[in-house]
Order: C-alpha cells, then sequence, then structure tokens
C-alpha cells in the first residue's frame, strides 16, 4: 500500500473545503444560525421545554445543508453511480471524515447527529443490498430524497450489547406478523417514518439466526415512543419504544426470515472504521489548537510551549494519532481490497483506540487552555461529551477488545479475502 493520500481524494477534500467556504460557512452564519456552534450550541439546538428534542430550526438548518450538499453531487459520494453516487471507497470516506472532524464543529460536518455533507447513508446502502425488487422500487427514490428513513430498533433495555438474547418476538398470526417487544436507543425516532425492529421469529436465546428485521411505520398501532432519554450531550434524539401486539405483513420484512442479525452486521466494520476516523480528526483538531495556543500563551513571561509539562503529553497524543492514523488508512484500504469483513478485528483496534484517543486529546485540551478550555467558549467539552458516548455506543471498547481477543485465540474467524481460497 501507498501511503500517500490518492490524488483523486486529495483534488477531492479541495473541491469539498471549496464548497464549504463558498455553500456552506455563508450558510452557518446567516441569521445567527452561528448560535448552533459557538458557547450558546448546547441551549439553540434543544428544547428543553419539548423532551430535550432538537429544536425545529437547527432540524431545518441541517435539513438545509443536507440538500445543498446533494444538489453539489457530495452526499451521496458512498453510493453507487447508479443511485447518484460516486462508488466512494472505504479509504474515501475514512480520509475525507477524518478531514472534516479535523476543522472542528461546524455545518458541514456535526457528529453529534451523524450529519456530514458527505453523508453516511447506511439505510440506503441496507435497502440496496437486502430489499426486495417491491421494496426498492417503493423505498430507494424516497430515501434518495431524503423524504423517508427509518430508525434502528436493535438495544433492548436489558440486554444492551448483546443482540442475540433478544426478548422482543414476533409471531405469525394467519398472514401477518404479531411483535412484542421494548427497544432503546432508537436513535431519530423522533422524526423517522419507520423502525427498522429486529424481533425473534424462531430459535433460542443466544442463537445468531432466527432473528428478523421489520420495517415498522411508527404510526402502527401498538407502537409508542414511552420516553426520550436524556444524555450527556444535549438535545436528545434516542428513544425508547414500546411494541404491543404491533401487526405488520410479510413485506415489512428486510433481507428474509432469520436473516435480521446479517443485516445490522453487514455495514458495522463500514461503520466503525468512518466513526474511527471522525473520531481520529477530532483528537487532531484538540491537539492542533493545544499547540497554538501553547506557542501564544505566556505566563510567567514564556510561552506555555517551552514547558516539557505541555510538550511531552502533547507528544504523546500526536505519536498515538500518527499510528493510527497508518492503521485506520491501511484497514480501509484492506477493506477496499479484500473485502469489508477480511480485517474485522483491526477495525475493532482502530474503533476503541481512536475513541480513547479523543476523549484523552479533548482533555488534555482543556488542561493545556485552561478556564477558557473548560468553557464552552471551546469546542473541547463539546467535543469530549460527544466521542464520549462513543465508547459505548459503536461497539464499548470493552465488547471491541472482546472481538479481537476472539481472533487473536482462534475463538473467531474472519472472511477470507477476496481471492484466496
Amino acid at each position: 500500500m501507498n501511503f500517500d493520500t490518492p490524488e483523486d481524494i486529495t483534488a477531492y477534500l479541495a473541491e469539498l473545503d471549496t464548497f464549504i467556504d463558498e455553500v456552506i460557512t455563508p450558510m452557518e452564519n446567516r441569521d445567527d444560525n452561528i448560535r448552533f456552534f459557538d458557547h450558546r450550541r448546547e441551549d439553540a439546538r434543544t428544547n428543553w421545554e419539548n423532551d430535550g428534542l432538537p429544536t425545529e430550526d437547527w432540524e431545518t438548518l441541517l435539513e438545509e445543508s443536507r440538500l445543498a450538499a446533494d444538489k453539489a453531487g457530495h452526499y451521496r459520494y458512498s453510493l453507487p453511480k447508479e443511485y447518484g453516487g460516486q462508488d466512494g471507497t472505504n479509504l474515501g470516506m475514512a480520509i475525507i471524515r477524518e478531514h472534516f472532524a479535523r476543522k472542528g464543529l461546524g455545518l458541514h460536518n456535526d457528529l453529534q447527529n451523524e450529519h456530514s455533507i458527505v453523508g453516511n447513508n447506511v439505510g440506503i446502502l441496507l435497502m440496496i443490498a437486502y430489499g426486495t425488487e417491491a421494496q426498492k422500487a417503493e423505498w430507494l427514490e424516497p430515501m434518495l430524497a431524503g423524504t423517508r428513513r427509518f430508525a434502528f430498533g436493535i438495544t433492548e433495555p436489558e440486554h444492551g450489547s448483546d443482540a442475540t438474547h433478544m426478548e422482543t418476538t414476533a409471531v405469525r398470526d394467519g398472514d401477518h406478523w404479531l411483535i412484542n417487544g421494548e427497544k432503546t436507543w432508537n436513535t431519530g425516532i423522533h422524526t423517522a417514518p419507520y423502525d427498522m425492529i429486529l424481533a425473534r421469529t424462531s430459535g433460542k436465546a443466544g442463537d445468531a439466526a432466527g432473528i428478523t428485521a421489520f420495517l415498522v411505520p411508527m404510526q402502527a398501532e401498538g407502537l409508542k415512543i414511552e420516553e426520550m432519554l436524556w444524555t450527556f450531550n444535549m438535545p436528545t434524539d434516542h428513544g425508547r419504544v414500546s411494541l404491543k401486539n404491533v401487526r405488520v405483513d410479510d413485506s415489512a420484512i428486510l433481507a428474509g426470515e432469520g436473516r435480521g442479525l446479517q443485516v445490522v452486521q453487514h455495514f458495522f466494520n463500514e461503520n466503525r472504521i468512518r466513526q474511527a476516523a471522525s473520531s481520529l480528526g477530532a483528537a487532531q483538531f484538540c491537539i492542533d489548537q493545544s499547540i497554538e495556543y501553547a506557542k501564544e500563551r505566556r505566563p510567567f513571561g514564556k510561552p506555555l510551549a517551552v514547558n516539557q509539562g505541555i510538550q511531552f503529553p502533547l507528544v504523546d497524543l500526536q505519536t498515538r494519532a500518527e499510528m493510527l492514523r497508518a492503521l485506520i488508512r491501511q484497514t480501509a484500504w484492506k477493506m477496499d481490497t479484500y473485502g469489508a469483513f477480511s480485517v474485522s478485528d483491526k477495525v475493532s483496534m482502530c474503533n476503541y483506540t481512536a475513541n480513547r484517543l479523543c476523549c484523552d486529546a479533548a482533555d488534555q485540551a482543556m488542561q493545556v487552555h485552561g478556564g477558557l478550555g473548560y468553557s464552552r467558549h471551546k469546542y473541547f467539552e463539546h467535543i469530549y461529551r460527544h466521542h464520549r458516548r462513543y465508547r459505548i455506543t459503536e461497539g464499548a471498547d470493552e465488547i471491541q477488545m472482546r472481538r479481537i481477543a476472539g481472533y487473536m485465540f482462534g475463538f473467531m474467524t474472519q472472511q477470507k479475502p477476496k481471492g484466496v481460497a
């Protein structure tokens, strides 16, 4: 592998930067929209009187920027060309996501709600990969237009990271299914017209097979949002839902009966390498800002930068960032070359390491900047509070380490690289 950034991606980064400067930044500064990114950001984004949900004007601004990015041809980068995309690679997405996060907070890329002008588009990719022809005909056009999407009803209150011990069940009732159970941490459920509910349809607790994915309308009788879960970084778009005798037919099944777990696992690696790259970019932002501040700040008549107590922690963070960058790009390249599940252990290494690095870098940046770093006038507290989430939600540190150990000690096997017998 050549570790230089490919020329086409370098050129595309420049194109994206121009689009941000000419279109997105003016949008961000118009009509005091900067309130969503300066020291007022959490308050401006949050409707405290309505379950802590995102404010309508905040989500309207995000949608405006998404539409502008889509019109310019950037939003669908990762999608196949036949769907208006650019056949974007995992390496390309990793480099772009790191580049965006390294810029700091902004309308171009706000990870708190997975917003980016270069979209992840997981739901669309799942529909392309697993939808029936009838489902694709019904779903893809409105999904591409942004008028239809689904949330992910995977996690359950009593089981967390263990998706195989699932208490939500679906049983046949004539030509329909009856779904009963409860899901939590349904991100985006407050506006999603559908929820992809994973329910056990056969087998026993602990079995990977026998779990089915159902696309359930949020208006279905018996489906209810019980509460929105307030978090370390507000606003919240994470809901807990209950299902009581919710009735759907076979047309709601995505990927076939009993194959639901495969659906959610299919893009885990692609999601996690991109998320790791974002955490790396955010960590690098914190390091960069700390270096510049240390060179400018002159307590006791000399720059902070001359003190080893300032230098050495940042040296350690920068070294970790450089090593992680090499691993992320090598892993993303191997995913493109040999298949997304040929390097599952490396994806987990990237993921938990990047999330720890980001939290450490944000914490150190706060320390270097002193009282200003602790304030909301700098982005570090926001970065810390948001990326601390990923040490739990994007596969907890312990789950990722357990996964790596499974490959190391032979308890798990990886997909063979393409072309290897």
